[in-house]
């Protein structure tokens, strides 16, 4: 078995420079979900723009220029699952959650519960990768992990 760690070198093959951008999150109100990512993450909105009957954006962590979330909104969509404990969303295929990194799990998701924010069990340690997790979902259905590294 190849082991996974080793960078491959940038001009050993076309994708080898890719790194993350963004995750698209679609949702059916747009103006609601741009508000709730402002006003319960903090994020800020980079960019807007239509296309056809829809209305797109990127927003952005508070901190961090590197990564966005780009909310697509209005238009038909169709209703995502909504999980209420972590262990019965394990089961289904496809996407599962997005995970962002924080200094204190416990912190953020105490601000998060203060905000309204719908919180998915409670944090723990999962001492096999070092990391304490939580995590939450949009009122779409849409679910997050948070992690913070720990000794």
């Amino acid at each position: 078995m190849p082991d996974s760690n080793l960078r491959q070198d940038s001009a050993a093959t076309p994708i080898a420079s890719l790194k993350g951008h963004h995750i698209a999150i679609r949702v059916p109100d747009y103006e609601a979900a741009k508000s709730w990512y402002v006003e319960k993450l903090g994020f800020r909105v980079i960019q807007e723009w239509p296309f056809g009957d829809l209305h797109l954006a990127y927003v952005a962590p508070p901190h961090d220029d590197s990564f966005y979330f780009e909310i697509i909104g209005d238009g038909e969509v169709n209703d995502a699952p909504i999980y209420h404990d972590i262990n019965s969303s394990m089961y289904k295929a496809g996407h599962h959650h997005l995970c962002m990194t924080v200094n204190d799990v416990d912190e953020a998701i105490a601000y998060l519960d203060s905000k309204g924010v719908t919180i998915i069990g409670v944090p723990f340690n999962l001492e096999a990768i070092h990391r304490r997790l939580a995590f939450f979902t949009d009122p779409w259905g849409n679910l997050f992990e948070l992690a913070q590294v720990i000794d």
